[in-house]
Formats: structure tokens, C-alpha cells, sequence
């Protein structure tokens, strides 16, 4: 009796340890990179302070015009700017207001930027937990530790952006539709879409999953209806738009934002998002992707394929030399199709020697991509 109880001791522990060693990959990666380039140039990373203005004026045009920011940015500019992570944003910062600490006036930056880090944490654990859940390799805590240096997502998590918190929540509803729960996924897809747009593609992605299992099954599962809640979370935004700017559609109106024009479409370097000839790393993207999805397709886990397809598709229509970014959530998927070469003993040594490079490259992006602000008062 008292060997079992030693042992399920030292199993839990070891469940702990995996969780605190993936939390200090990210912190300690974090504050490198940070140490590198200050905490200043974090700050001025597009399109982080962008995501204050929401946080402080709740899409007020009249406050957005108080701020006099040093753009000439119309406030309708700002609804393309989703009010999840600024909602959370405006909390965090508020919390610490109630607790009657000052950070030198910095409550708003280093609230944007702890959110981020917060929701990278919990984006890691979570992935971590997913795979061993789902049993989907062999070695979790090596392959939940590679998807944190992928080199683009590197930046995006240490700056102020939206993407490891749309990350995270399109992981959770994909978890829990795969368990049947389809109302938590609905509810956390309603919110990827509050953070993100590309969130309604959840919605077509468990579409797919749900035709399939009608032709398979022949019936209908009328608790499939939780879904709606992802449509109606953009719905909600744009409520909130329209109290605000009374303008239903103003994520529509809010300027040159929304970049789907026909596939492969960024390879025009005369466009304003693009602006040069140098794409040839965006064909390794759709490539791995596009792999991606092909060895998806027989997997049991029938939204992982359905969404990453829709996904895939919709990235290919993407105006904008950023792609790296806006295929974010497709990285958790390739990790997991691809878990054997992502474990291997190859990578990981390759892994290890371009580690450096990837800290460079992640300096370098950070110093050039800065926004040019000389007044922070807009921002405090």
C-alpha cells in the first residue's frame, strides 16, 4: 500500500514538473528576448499600442479623438482591432488600480504585454495537456516546448498581440468539441472569434464535421446547436460596434484591414501590405501547411482536419507579406501531424544549433518592427 501511494506521489510530481518546466521555457525565453531589446521597444511593437486605445476608450470615437494620438488614424480604424484582449487589458489594469500599486505610469503597456505572456503560459500547458489527453505522441513536453520557438510566434508572444489567446481558445474549443461538449465549444470558438475574425472559421470547420457525420450517420445531434455561439460572439462585436460607432458593420469600414482577395494573392509586391518581390519563405509555409492537412485527413479527430482545412484555404487568399502570422493556429496542428520528425533526435540537435538564430532573427524583427511614438500620454 505503501509503495502505490509512492508511486502515484512521484507520478503526480512528475505531471507538476512537466507544467513548471514548460512555464520557465517561456518566461526565461521571454525575458532573454526582452533583455535584448528593452522593454521600450516591446512596447512600440505594431500593433500593440493600437490594441490601448480600445482598452481605454471602449471605441469611444469621442475619447479616441481626446487621446490625439500622432497618427492620422480615424477612430473607426480601431474596429479592427477585436475587444477581447482589450477588455482583458482594461481588467488587468484595473486590478492593479484596486490594489493601489503604480507601475510608473506604465499600467496599460505592461497590462498588454502580461496578458500575453499570461495567455502563452496557458496556451503551452494547455497544449501540453491536449496531447497527453488525446494521447498524440510520445514525448509532450518535448514537442509542446518546440511550438513555442517557432521564430515568428516568438516575437508575437512577447510583445503586446493577440495570437497566443486566440491560439489558446481555438485549442480549447477544438478540445472540448472532440469531447463532445459542444456548448464549451461554441463558447470558447465565441470567443477566439471576439479576439480574432478568423475565429468564425471554427464554425465552418465543425460544419464540415458535422455533414460528414449526417452522410455517415444519417441523423442530426441537436446538441450540435452549441456551435452557434461562435457566430454569435462576432455577432456581439458587432453590437458593440454599433453602440459605439452606431455602425453595425464598422469592422467593415475600419480602413485597408481585411486582406482576402483571391489565392495567392500576396505575390503581387506592388500592393500596399506586401511591398517587395522577397516571399520565396511564404511557399514553405503554405507547403508545411498544406502537408499539414494532407496528413491530417485520416485522423479521428475529425475538426482538427476540418478546421486546419478551412484555415489552410482562407490563408491562401491572404493579401499581406505576414503570413507567418496569420497562420499561427495552424503551427499546433502541424506539430501534431508531424510529432515523430518534431521528437526526433535530428531535430532536436538542428533545433538546438539555430537556437541562436532564431533569438537573432527575433532581435532583429523587434528593433525594425517599432511604431513610431514620441508622445506615450495617448497611451498611459
Amino acid at each position: 500500500m505503501i509503495k502505490i501511494q509512492l508511486f502515484v506521489k512521484i507520478f503526480s510530481m512528475r505531471r507538476i514538473y512537466s507544467y513548471l518546466i514548460l512555464t520557465l521555457i517561456v518566461l526565461i525565453s521571454t525575458f532573454i528576448l526582452w533583455r535584448g531589446v528593452g522593454l521600450l521597444t516591446v512596447y512600440r511593437q505594431y500593433d500593440g499600442p493600437l490594441y490601448v486605445v480600445p482598452a481605454k476608450t471602449f471605441y469611444d470615437p469621442v475619447k479616441i479623438e481626446q487621446l490625439k494620438l500622432e497618427t492620422t488614424l480615424s477612430p473607426k480604424y480601431f474596429a479592427a482591432h477585436l475587444p477581447l484582449y482589450p477588455i482583458l487589458i482594461r481588467t488587468v489594469r484595473e486590478l492593479v488600480q484596486l490594489t493601489g500599486l503604480r507601475v510608473n505610469g506604465l499600467e496599460y503597456l505592461k497590462s498588454m504585454v502580461g496578458i500575453n505572456l499570461l495567455a502563452t503560459i496557458g496556451l503551452v500547458l494547455f497544449f501540453y495537456y491536449l496531447l497527453k489527453k488525446f494521447k498524440l505522441t510520445n514525448n509532450p513536453l518535448l514537442l509542446a516546448s518546440v511550438l513555442l520557438f517557432l521564430p515568428r510566434f516568438l516575437v508575437i508572444r512577447s510583445v503586446g498581440a493577440p495570437e497566443s489567446l486566440f491560439m489558446l481558445l481555438i485549442l480549447l474549443s477544438l478540445f472540448f468539441f472532440e469531447k463532445s461538449k459542444f456548448w464549451l465549444a461554441g463558447l470558447f470558438g465565441g470567443l477566439a472569434t471576439m479576439t480574432k475574425t478568423p475565429g468564425i472559421l471554427l464554425f465552418a470547420g465543425y460544419g464540415l464535421v458535422f455533414f460528414e457525420k449526417m452522410i455517415k450517420e444519417k441523423k442530426i445531434n441537436w446538441n450540435w446547436i452549441g456551435i452557434l455561439l461562435i457566430p454569435l460572439g462576432l455577432l456581439g462585436v458587432f453590437g458593440i460596434y454599433g453602440m459605439q460607432y452606431k455602425d453595425f458593420f464598422a469592422y467593415f469600414h475600419s480602413g485597408d484591414n481585411i486582406h482576402l482577395v483571391f489565392p495567392y494573392s500576396v505575390f503581387n509586391f506592388q500592393k500596399p501590405w506586401v511591398g517587395t518581390a522577397w516571399l520565396e519563405d511564404i511557399l514553405f509555409y503554405y507547403f508545411i501547411y498544406g502537408l499539414t492537412i494532407f496528413y491530417l485527413k485520416n485522423t479521428k479527430y475529425r475538426s482538427f482536419f476540418y478546421f486546419g482545412l478551412v484555415y489552410f484555404v482562407a490563408t491562401l487568399f491572404v493579401q499581406h507579406r505576414d503570413i507567418s502570422r496569420y497562420s499561427l493556429p495552424l503551427w499546433p496542428l502541424a506539430l501534431i501531424a508531424f510529432e515523430k520528425f518534431f521528437t526526433s533526435k535530428k531535430f532536436l540537435i538542428i533545433g538546438i544549433i539555430l537556437l541562436p538564430a532564431i533569438f537573432l532573427f527575433a532581435w532583429n524583427f523587434l528593433l525594425y518592427n517599432v511604431m513610431p511614438i514620441s508622445d506615450w500620454s495617448a497611451f498611459l
